[in-house]
């Protein structure tokens, strides 16, 4: 028997499956739940995944695959009957669910961002294909990391940072800060007494000190390509 959270995820799983053919990003069932973090979603979905409702596809990027719901969550596919002696009566096949797609779609790619001092970013007008189960809701777009400021954080010369548009962020948080209306950087957010830090994953780095007028939050990072050669 599934608790009721274990319930409305799998349906919310289900539903957007149906929809997109893509499973929905840990942060969007955070939301969909109203749970406070992710470690709660990570908690339900090895819930459902070892009572067999639910897998996770191998080498996919938020690949999950529904494989079972309880009698109660609606299937467009009538199910037969089981025996009176079946133990597993409760439970109804789902209907067939479409392949997690594997869809590529074209984001823009603005210039170079520096992982180090600021250089110049949003630069330029090309686009970047980009696995779209790695994109999550919202507008997105591509920078080119240069430097080796945020290592510690597995953010290397030369990835490609996927970034999320958004004008917020909360400490803690990796964004693409503009610093005085001129200059671009990746960094963790903080904010310290009314100051803004700006603060590397690299211990040869020491944290960049702004005023609040002087930090602009241009997104936030969403995840990351790289090239192997």
């Amino acid at each position: 028997m599934l608790t009721r959270k274990q319930h409305e995820l799998l349906r919310f799983i289900q539903a957007r499956l149906e929809e997109s053919g893509i499973s929905p990003s840990f942060e969007e069932m955070k939301e969909a739940l109203d749970l406070k973090s992710k470690s709660g979603v990570h908690r339900l979905i090895s819930a459902l995944e070892e009572r067999g409702f639910i897998r996770r596809l191998p080498n996919r990027a938020r690949a999950l695959e529904v494989l079972r719901q309880p009698e109660d969550v609606s299937t467009k596919a009538a199910a037969q009957p089981a025996p009176a002696n079946d133990p597993t009566a409760s439970i109804r096949a789902p209907q067939r669910m479409p392949e997690p797609a594997n869809d590529v779609v074209e984001i823009p790619l603005h210039g170079r961002i520096a992982a180090g001092v600021p250089i110049e970013a949003l630069e330029g007008q090309t686009t970047l294909p980009v696995p779209a189960a790695l994109l999550g809701a919202g507008e997105h777009y591509a920078l080119e990391v240069s430097g080796d400021s945020m290592i510690e954080a597995g953010i290397l010369d030369g990835d490609f940072a996927l970034i999320r548009r958004t004008n917020t962020a909360r400490d803690g948080e990796i964004v693409v800060a503009l610093v005085r209306g001129e200059e671009a950087t990746l960094k963790y957010l903080q904010r310290d007494g009314g100051m803004v830090r700006l603060v590397p994953a690299n211990s040869a780095y020491e944290p960049q000190i702004f005023g609040p007028d002087e930090v602009e939050v241009q997104g936030k990072l969403a995840g990351l390509l790289r090239r192997y050669h």
